[in-house]
């Protein structure tokens, strides 16, 4: 049973460690260009297929809009 915990540990630290990576790779698709061509690619697969990439880019977006909305908070902005 601890073998058992202790491999299920392990496989989790090992894709946390992958999704970062994929994260990184996917986080250089930053212009509209770029990921226009992505989106091309993606496309040609099922949505099952590409959920944790979508899932991920769609995270990035969030967080650089948020990040912009701050900057522009502190620019003497307001977030509306």
């Amino acid at each position: 049973m601890l073998r058992d915990v202790l491999r299920a540990l392990a496989d989790r630290r090992t894709m946390r460690i992958a999704q970062r990576r994929l994260a990184g790779e996917l986080a250089s698709f930053r212009t509209t260009a770029e990921r226009a061509e992505l989106d091309e690619l993606l496309s040609r697969h099922t949505a099952e297929e590409t959920r944790e990439i979508r899932a991920i880019l769609y995270r990035q977006d969030a967080e650089r809009q948020l990040a912009s909305r701050r900057q522009t908070a502190g620019l003497g902005g307001y977030l509306g």
